[in-house]
C-alpha cells in the first residue's frame, strides 16, 4: 500500500471536516494511492469515503494515517540480554496498558558499520554491546502524549518503571530516542 501527501490527523481534525478526499486507486494490484490536495484540509471522518475500496483497506488506512511511533536505539551489554529481555517484558507491559498496539525490541543481528556514521556510533557502543533497536506503536500521537505524561508519575509508584524496581540494564544516558508520524506504509 503506498500513501502520498499524508500529514498528522490530529491537527487536521482541528481544522474541520473535509468535502472529499480524492482516492486514486493505481492499476498495479495491491497499490492504493491516498493524496489531499494541499489547500484543503483533512478530518478523521473523511476515512469512510474508502469504504468502496473495500473494509480491509479502509480499515488498514485509517490505523495508518493515525499511527505515530516513538522510536529507541541503545547499547547494551552483550552479557547483559537475558536482563534486558526481562526489563523489556516488565516496562513494555506498561506503554501496552496506557494504549500501545505494538512494540517490537530487535536485538542487533546485522548492524554494519558506517562509513560516516551509523547505529554503534550513534549510542557509542563498545565492542562487548550490542545494538537494540525498538519501537512503540501507538494508535495516535494524542494516545501516546496521554501516556507519555503519566510516565514521570508512575516512574515514583509502578515497579514496573521504577529504576529500583526495574532497574535499566544499560546506560540510558547513551540511548537514542525520537517520536515519529508515518508517512509512507507499505504492507503486504
Amino acid at each position: 500500500m503506498i500513501l502520498i501527501g499524508l500529514e498528522d490527523l490530529t491537527a487536521r481534525e482541528e481544522r474541520g471536516p473535509l468535502d472529499e478526499m480524492p482516492i486514486d486507486a493505481s492499476p498495479m494490484s495491491g497499490h492504493l494511492a491516498l493524496i489531499r490536495p494541499w489547500n484543503r484540509p483533512c478530518a478523521r471522518g473523511s476515512i469512510p469515503i474508502l469504504a468502496a475500496l473495500g473494509s480491509h483497506d479502509s480499515r488498514l488506512l485509517e490505523e495508518t494515517l493515525m499511527s505515530y511511533i516513538d522510536g529507541f536505539v541503545i547499547a547494551v551489554p552483550k552479557a547483559n540480554k537475558d536482563k534486558f529481555i526481562q526489563h523489556a517484558n516488565k516496562g513494555d507491559s506498561v506503554f501496552m496498558e496506557l494504549g500501545a498496539t505494538r512494540i517490537l525490541e530487535c536485538w542487533g543481528d546485522d548492524v554494519p558499520d558506517g562509513k560516516l556514521t551509523d547505529f554503534r556510533r550513534a549510542v557509542q557502543a563498545t565492542d562487548d554491546e550490542a545494538v537494540v533497536f525498538s519501537w512503540i506503536e501507538w494508535p495516535d500521537r494524542s494516545t501516546r502524549d496521554r501516556a507519555m505524561s503519566r510516565m514521570e508519575e508512575m516512574m515514583k509508584t509502578d515497579p514496573r518503571m521504577s529504576p529500583e524496581g526495574n532497574p535499566m540494564p544499560f546506560d540510558g544516558k547513551r540511548m537514542i530516542y525520537g517520536g515519529f508520524a508515518p508517512v509512507v506504509t507499505l504492507s503486504a
